[in-house]
């Protein structure tokens, strides 16, 4: 299927490895010019020589966790591609435990580096889009967002990010810009949590596996990456304010 995505300006942020990368990638197959971005510019450089090998990429080293962070990014994309069509907030953060071990500290950590840059980011690419004559916004959030299980900040902050995706569905239809997120479930990568979780306990993995993912493994971040290519799309004409599940059935809500 086409998705009709050439030509078209994308920032995927914290996109040098996982969800974020692998979104970036399924963007750029699609013929989209991305910009991805993070902190780490050993592991940017390393993405960027990836994506380049197939499409057109640019990378902006910054913290999307800062104000001016996100200005040089969203100012950079514009700058090199003459504009923004399409924006996936991917970058997030959460520690913590019960509630009696969570400090302020971490509460106002999960917020200011999940959600806090999703606004933002948002709100500096709207004028862009509005000039394009629409465009496509995509929260990554999760099934946690959604039910309860995993830590309780990460539930809160993907909880708001999927409330807010919603929200700015609604205010940004008149401009034709449509926001979704999307939730994963239990995705495996290298480096990343459950890749960690699988190398310190293979056998409590692997029981995971078994009590929790009916088809017997993990999600693969490809698996999210096309349902975000697709939302991009207009082949996504008619979705908005959607919540979309990428889990295999992990998960137990009926919505």
């Amino acid at each position: 299927m086409d998705l009709g995505l050439s030509g078209r300006s994308a920032i995927v942020t914290g996109s040098s490895r996982g969800l974020g990368l692998a979104s970036a990638r399924a963007l750029v197959a699609e013929g989209c010019r991305v910009t991805i971005c993070a902190r780490n510019r050993e592991r940017l450089e390393e993405a960027a020589g990836e994506l380049a090998r197939i499409g057109v990429v640019s990378a902006v080293e910054a913290d999307v966790t800062t104000a001016e962070g996100i200005a040089r990014v969203v100012e950079e994309t514009v700058a090199t591609f003459g504009g923004l069509d399409i924006l996936v907030n991917n970058v997030g953060l959460a520690r913590g435990g019960t509630l009696e071990e969570t400090t302020d500290a971490e509460w106002q950590e999960a917020f200011d580096a999940t959600l806090v840059p999703a606004i933002r980011a948002s709100r500096l690419a709207v004028p862009h889009m509005r000039r394009r004559g629409g465009g496509a916004i995509i929260m990554i959030a999760s099934i946690y967002g959604r039910e309860a299980g995993g830590r309780m900040t990460y539930n809160a902050v993907k909880a708001a990010e999927i409330s807010l995706a919603k929200s700015l569905a609604q205010q940004l239809a008149k401009d034709k810009i449509r926001v979704n997120s999307v939730a994963p479930g239990s995705i495996l990568f290298p480096g990343g949590s459950w890749d960690r979780r699988l190398k310190a306990d293979p056998a409590g993995i692997a029981d995971f596996i078994r009590h929790e993912l009916p088809f017997g493994r993990f999600g693969r971040p490809e698996e999210v990456a096309d349902v975000v290519a697709f939302l991009a799309s207009d082949r996504a004409s008619w979705v908005s304010g959607a919540s979309i599940t990428v889990d295999g059935c992990q998960s137990r809500s009926l919505i």
